[in-house]
């Protein structure tokens, strides 16, 4: 990509695309390392092998995968100039949002009903391991919902429109990134035991 072409606003598009890109990048190389954490304790004797996944957790990658749909047909509705449809699909991707929020704590209220915490004696390095990741993914989210709100608020003030969607991309670049992250981080925690 060279950005040293075009205009100066498709130059500023192009390098702020860039630097969402680094971000997204340096967000994967934490969880990289976290996983892979994750694997080389998989040898240590006090590894717990008996903790059932919360159901919840697999009902979350739905509701998820969700909210990246009704974000993606965002910029659609708007480059149709359907600014009532572009409302419902981010107001529904907001909710969709706080319902996988809810459903992260309810993965950890079962975990906690099995008698799994994250530290104390009851702890095992496996469950210390999931909270942190799931922790550590819920930050990005509660990150994301205040793009989203933010994407909102700029959608009410009508600063979006066909051709003018930087902040919406931006927006969306990084949700799908966090959606697919917990894809990724629910199949890893899922299979790899």
């Amino acid at each position: 990509m060279d950005l040293t072409q075009g205009t100066t606003q498709e130059k500023v598009k192009k390098s702020k695309k860039t630097m969402m890109w680094f971000a997204m990048i340096s967000m994967a190389m934490v969880f990289a390392g976290l996983t892979s954490a994750y694997v080389v304790s998989k040898s240590r004797k006090d590894w717990a092998t008996d903790l059932v996944f919360p159901q919840v957790f697999i009902y979350s990658v739905l509701v998820i995968i969700a909210s990246s749909v009704t974000f993606h047909l965002v910029k659609k509705a708007i480059e149709k100039d359907n600014r009532k449809l572009a409302t419902l699909l981010l107001l529904s991707t907001l909710m969709l949002g706080i319902v996988f929020i809810s459903m992260q704590f309810e993965g950890f209220s079962d975990m906690i009903r099995q008698g799994y915490h994250f530290t104390g004696p009851t702890s095992t390095i496996v469950t210390t391991f999931m909270f942190v990741i799931v922790v550590t993914h819920l930050a990005h989210i509660f990150g994301g919902i205040i793009m989203l709100l933010v994407v909102i608020y700029n959608h009410f003030k009508q600063k979006y429109k066909r051709g003018e969607t930087l902040g919406l991309e931006l927006g969306a670049m990084y949700w799908h990134f966090v959606d697919f992250l917990w894809v990724y981080l629910f199949l890893f925690l899922f299979f790899v035991k």
